[in-house]
């Protein structure tokens, strides 16, 4: 087969195509969740997204276009795939907004949602969108509320009164995930303590499984790192340190402190004690004389968070309290000091400062004059001051000469046989605080009455609607604007029939992101959160895909939930997602920073969608990276990708002329042909997008090479085939228009087979390729000869070694030597 030199006749109009194939696409409902029972299932789910007034960016397009591509590719190798999308609207921002803009939140919600649907639509993200739901649905957190009643019930959730964050702007509590740096998450300044009576659920019933059920997923390392370092399990003992005689409390009687530590090996080198500001006898332990400045240094500790805390921001300051703790060993005096690094929710929130073993104890000591005493010998080679590993004992009485990890079985044991010691299992994690004062989230379905205190709504009464009042903001007297709608908040006890008050804080909006991927399953059933043959049917996730910015927050939420509903016999399984995926974050080219509204550098896909079209945005946000890279957005770039869709079209459309003769099979371009499949096939089913575009970029310059060859006219239409179906998920467009009007096929090419390989026919030829970055070697990969340099290039790019080395920047140039060298300058 040879093409002629004739002008393309078919000029691709993006508009007309995309406008005629949506209309289309809607009439077949194309994207319809598949109920075969004869076919495998597979859930595919996007992070529960907060629809803002902003609307989505490019950036928004590196998480939901690869997971459409997915999709997309699951559906064509025969399963049956749940793809959906809903909105998690409730929260505090949706609100703030309503404030400043003078409209209700829930008519700010809806539109924020309809923008993000018609942005998602327009980029043609694959939803089954007969599934949708918002959290804002009474049908929906009719089941959040009864979520809330099961753990009730089952004694994990309980009010208690106790010192909370609150943010001034959010006018709210806050979880202690949700403080940072000493500012909200939303980035406000002015966090401050509070003290309030709240809600939380108890997560840390759970800590243990939740740390071991993170080796039983496929996740990455870094969020299970994440969780197990916030959950922070330490093994330890128990110790009482009685106060001396002059450090009676208030009342007259002496008492102990409790100490918790991992490392009773470092007891003899204990100089001082340390409590956290929020310890319980924090105030209580002053002397007379010290009363005023303890006091007053409890004040200023009210001001830092516990995070910049953790982060040694605050290390050398503290306050003696005037009294003493006697050593359990050597009967010797130890100062009680109170201090910020040390925090509340470790241990006892009480600590024996061991300076000599332990870099913020030494710091602390350093800077009040305190005594060091080491007590484990630290090896030949290792200097500085402080040594916190192990060794040989001295300066420990009877233990001295032995190795540490002898020495601290020996202490253990004799302060455990003594009754001064228990051994005990610490979590640095801290139960969940689920109440906010604000009007924008679910009610809590609680209701207050004197004589049978806090009681249950019945479930028959589920859902508390939230009422529908203009008088939403706060007032800033730390309750809920709830609490002045009196003709909601009075209602009757359920209990015993007498007058009662409703609970007037709402849920944290991470209750209703907590169980929502279930109710996709059944989003319209009655009887329950769910239809448990669904549940089974589709759950768990199988691939679950967002930011890593929630590893503590929502990720540990749902499995917290996940587990619970399994102890109540609801679900079947104790992880709710399988395999999670984070995508890269999207920087701007304008100022290398991460997109966003506030920085003014934001691209929206509807203004490249109007430039260029949905596919080649499509293919850009691909192609710019490993899909867990970051990624800079540069407008020039998409010409490369508009070329490559311009040379498909005109490679299919142009007309053919045939020599006349009969042409023999060329086993070359067959296996060419099966090669390419087997590429794509893996790339995408390992999420690598950009590497698979670069393989079907070097087959298309293969198959443009060949126009000029003889080639068996019935091997040209099936690479032709061949070709569209695979880049199908990716350009659904064009793909769509040239299936059925350039090659002739009559259904969508969308509900087609994913193309077969035979392995035999793929044997190619390999060389091993050079990559350096800025001229050193730092990888070497093994690569088909005669590779064309986009399929070098994206292929080096997205190898993890070299990702390491480009630490995000991007690529200043990149030189290619066909079948030898890559060259990275950065």
């Amino acid at each position: 087969m040879k093409r002629n030199n004739e002008s393309n006749k078919f000029p691709y109009d993006f508009v007309e195509v995309e406008k005629r194939w949506r209309k289309a696409w809607d009439a077949i409902d194309l994207y319809r969740t598949g109920s075969d029972p004869d076919k495998p299932y597979a859930y595919i789910l996007d992070f529960f997204p907060y629809p803002s007034g902003a609307g989505l960016s490019v950036g928004h397009c590196r998480n939901y276009i690869p997971t459409c591509v997915s999709a997309r590719f699951q559906r064509m190798n025969g399963y049956n795939v749940l793809h959906p999308m809903g909105w998690d609207a409730f929260g505090l921002p949706a609100e703030n907004y309503a404030i400043k803009h003078d409209i209700h939140p829930r008519e700010s919600s809806a539109q924020f949602c309809a923008t993000y649907r018609r942005q998602m639509q327009l980029i043609a993200c694959s939803y089954d969108w007969s599934r949708e739901f918002s959290s804002t649905d009474p049908a929906f957190y009719r089941w959040t509320q009864w979520f809330f009643l099961l753990l009730h019930r089952r004694g994990l959730a309980y009010r208690a009164k106790s010192s909370q964050w609150w943010c001034r702007v959010c006018q709210t509590i806050l979880a202690n995930e949700q403080v940072q740096n000493g500012r909200c998450w939303r980035g406000h300044d002015g966090v401050t303590r509070k003290e309030l009576e709240q809600w939380h659920f108890r997560i840390t019933d759970y800590a243990e499984r939740l740390l071991a059920d993170l080796d039983t997923i496929d996740w990455p390392e870094a969020i299970k790192t994440m969780q197990r370092n916030w959950i922070g399990r330490s093994e330890g003992l128990e110790i009482a340190f009685a106060l001396t005689p002059q450090g009676c409390n208030d009342a007259g009687e002496e008492s102990a402190i409790s100490v918790f530590t991992t490392r009773p090996d470092t007891l003899y080198g204990a100089t001082f004690l340390v409590l956290a500001p929020e310890h319980p006898q924090a105030a209580s332990v002053a002397t007379p004389e010290r009363k005023e400045d303890v006091g007053a240094y409890l004040v200023r500790s009210k001001r830092l968070s516990e995070r910049d805390r953790s982060a040694g921001a605050d290390d050398r300051s503290g306050v003696f309290s005037g009294r003493f703790a006697t050593h359990p060993l050597t009967g010797e005096r130890l100062p009680v000091w109170i201090a910020n690094y040390v925090l509340p929710g470790y241990g006892t929130g009480a600590i024996m400062a061991v300076p000599a073993h332990d870099e913020r104890d030494y710091t602390f000591a350093a800077a009040h004059d305190l005594p060091v005493v080491t007590v484990i010998e630290a090896p030949d080679d290792e200097g500085g001051a402080v040594h916190t590993g192990h060794g040989i004992l001295v300066n420990s009485g009877r233990y001295s000469g032995v190795t540490s990890e002898e020495g601290a079985k020996q202490i253990a044991d004799n302060l455990v046989g003594r009754g001064l010691a228990e051994r005990q299992v610490h979590y640095k994690m801290r139960d969940w605080l689920i109440s906010r004062q604000r009007y924008w989230g679910a009610p809590i379905p609680m209701v207050h009455c004197e004589k049978c205190g806090a009681v249950p709504v019945p479930e028959s009464e589920l859902p508390v609607l939230l009422p529908d009042t203009p008088d939403f903001a706060p007032a800033g007297d730390g309750r809920s604007p709830l609490a002045r709608l009196t003709d909601w908040v009075n209602t009757e006890c359920p209990g015993c029939g007498g007058p009662a008050q409703r609970e007037t804080d709402t849920m944290d909006g991470f209750a209703c992101s907590s169980w929502y991927y279930l109710r996709f399953t059944s989003p319209d059933y009655e009887d329950g959160p769910f239809d448990p043959e669904a549940m089974r049917r589709w759950m768990p996730v199988d691939t679950y895909v967002g930011g890593a910015e929630h590893a503590v927050m929502h990720l540990l939420y749902a499995r917290f939930w996940t587990k619970v509903m399994y102890d109540a016999g609801l679900v079947d399984f104790v992880e709710p997602f399988s395999t999670l995926l984070n995508q890269g974050v999207m920087h701007s080219a304008v100022d290398g920073q991460r997109m966003s509204k506030s920085k003014g550098n934001v691209v929206t896909p509807d203004e490249v969608v109007a430039a260029h079209g949905t596919d080649a945005l499509r293919l850009y946000i691909l192609f710019l990276g490993p899909f867990d890279g970051d990624a800079i957005w540069d407008d020039r770039g998409i010409k490369g990708i508009t070329r490559f869709l311009d040379r498909y079209w005109r490679l299919a459309t142009r007309p053919v002329v045939y020599a006349g003769q009969a042409v023999p099979f060329d086993p070359a371009f067959e296996g060419r042909r099966h090669q390419t499949i087997k590429h794509v096939t893996a790339d995408i089913g390992r999420y690598r997008f950009n590497t698979a575009i670069a393989t079907l970029m070097s087959y298309l310059n293969y198959l443009a090479e060949a126009q000029d060859q003889t080639v068996d006219p019935a091997q040209w239409h099936a690479a032709l085939k061949t070709f569209t179906l695979l880049l199908s998920p990716m350009a659904p467009f064009m793909t769509e228009e040239l299936w059925q009007h350039v090659l002739s096929q009559r259904e969508s090419v969308h509900r087609q087979s994913w193309p077969d390989y035979d392995d035999q026919k793929t044997a190619e030829k390999q060389v091993a390729i050079v990559v350096q970055v800025n001229g050193r070697v730092r990888d070497r990969l093994d690569i088909e000869a005669g590779a064309d340099d986009e399929h070098l290039r994206a292929v080096a790019l997205a190898s993890p070694r070299i990702q390491r080395y480009l630490a995000g920047k991007t690529p200043q140039q990149v030189f290619v030597v066909p079948d030898r060298l890559v060259n990275i300058v950065i």
